[in-house]
């Protein structure tokens, strides 16, 4: 066999926790808390042939061809409309077209990380995230989270301490709204305290939010991108939470000069976003199902996270190293067990007894958080849910420590 000759970025990666479990979901016996999947009950199949048709009769002679790397001119139009909805005030040169947010995050460490360059994140935080930057060699810096998001002081404290080693920070990663993993939002008032530090240490601030518009319980708080003032915010968007995963559909926001960069990077990767896929979410974008797929999926993920949430009360046993998020909209939830419980251990037992989850330990950049897990309820059903709940809740009990009488 050939003495193969891998590069320094190879070397680094390493495979997806979270996509390796997603072949569990395909196991009909098992019950999967894993991925980030959307509820395919409620995925809108006949507005999607609908548009297909009116895809290739309408547009097939651009449809079928390339288009430009920015975006098809069409779908950035109604992407800007979209976000004018939300409150979003953007152009179409401030805006790029990606093939996912996935890829957004790839092309964002293109072009901002060089090996060694620290960056600032959530502990714990996205374990795609974690993927994409480590690839180029960042150097990763997490910041605790509490229920109230990430912590001003924390952020400011290592800022500081990055600054007076000589060592600014390329940027700040943030999933304010219904953070993957935690389910945690960003309060408003931290929202403020995190731009001001942003804007006094003269920092980036990557804010991912592909859960934002999925909120079913309390009040709507403003966006990073919208409250920034300074052009130092890149806000990032994608199909795959608020309609469908398979379109791989998802936009980039953010000043002049970082979207051109962008653009740029993204030429050298796939030339430009499916012109097919575009028309087709721009035509559904047009006719309002995008919108009416968030409300639809509101209702059921509200439903969904409560039976989970009574779930836990219900089996889980009564211990106060144990706890878990209450969120108030997304798709995850954050289970915290006794620092002495490791699940990936308890993982490997839950897998006998057909059910799955994610271990937190991945979403840690520093190798912490091993008892923690990430329970999803948007996928599995309410009779699902109970079930799995019961099986780990079962699991945990046989690994607690009775406390010894005196």
């Amino acid at each position: 066999m050939a003495d193969i000759q891998f590069s320094t970025m190879a070397k680094s990666l390493y495979r997806s926790e979270i996509r390796e479990l997603l072949k569990l979901t395909r196991q009909p016996d098992t019950i999967s808390f894993g991925g980030g999947l959307p509820d395919p009950a409620i995925f809108p199949y006949q507005a999607v042939e609908e548009a297909s048709l009116k895809v290739i009769r309408e547009r097939g002679r651009l449809a079928l061809q390339y288009s430009p790397t920015e975006g098809e001119p069409f779908l950035k139009k109604q992407l800007i409309d979209y976000m004018e909805r939300q409150g979003e005030n953007v152009t179409a040169t401030n805006m790029v077209v990606v093939a996912s947010s996935q890829q957004g995050l790839d092309l964002l460490a293109k072009i901002f990380i060089d090996p060694g360059d620290p960056i600032i994140v959530e502990k714990p935080t996205y374990i795609g995230a974690i993927q994409a930057f480590r690839a180029f060699r960042a150097d990763f810096h997490g910041v605790e989270l509490d229920f109230d998001g990430i912590v001003p002081e924390e952020l400011e404290k290592t800022v500081i301490r990055l600054l007076e080693a000589g060592r600014k920070p390329k940027f700040v990663y943030l999933i304010p709204d219904f953070q993957n993993p935690s389910g945690i939002t960003l309060s408003y008032e931290r929202r403020v305290r995190v731009l001001e530090i942003a804007s006094q240490y003269d920092l980036i601030i990557i804010e991912d939010t592909p859960y934002r518009e999925l909120r079913f319980q309390g009040e709507s708080l403003p966006s990073l991108f919208s409250m920034d003032k300074e052009e130092r915010v890149i806000m990032m968007k994608t199909f795959s939470k608020i309609f469908s995963p398979g379109f791989r559909i998802g936009w980039i926001m953010g000043p002049g000069s970082v979207i051109d960069k962008l653009v740029m990077a993204k030429q050298g990767t796939d030339l430009c976003t499916s012109a097919y896929i575009s028309f087709l979410a721009a035509f559904l974008l047009e006719a309002r199902q995008v919108d009416r797929q968030v409300v639809l999926s509101r209702g059921l993920y509200k439903v969904k996270r409560s039976v989970m949430l009574a779930a836990l009360e219900r089996f889980m046993p009564s211990d106060e190293s144990i706890s878990w998020s209450k969120p108030e909209g997304g798709m995850f939830l954050w289970l915290k067990l006794p620092d002495y419980i490791d699940t990936l251990e308890l993982l490997k037992e839950a897998v006998e007894k057909n059910v799955a989850f994610v271990i937190g330990k991945g979403f840690f950049t520093d190798g912490s958080g091993g008892n923690t897990i990430r329970l999803n309820y948007s996928f599995p059903t309410e009779k699902q849910i109970v079930e799995g709940i019961e099986r780990i809740a079962q699991l945990v009990s046989k690994r607690l420590r009775v406390p010894v009488m005196q």
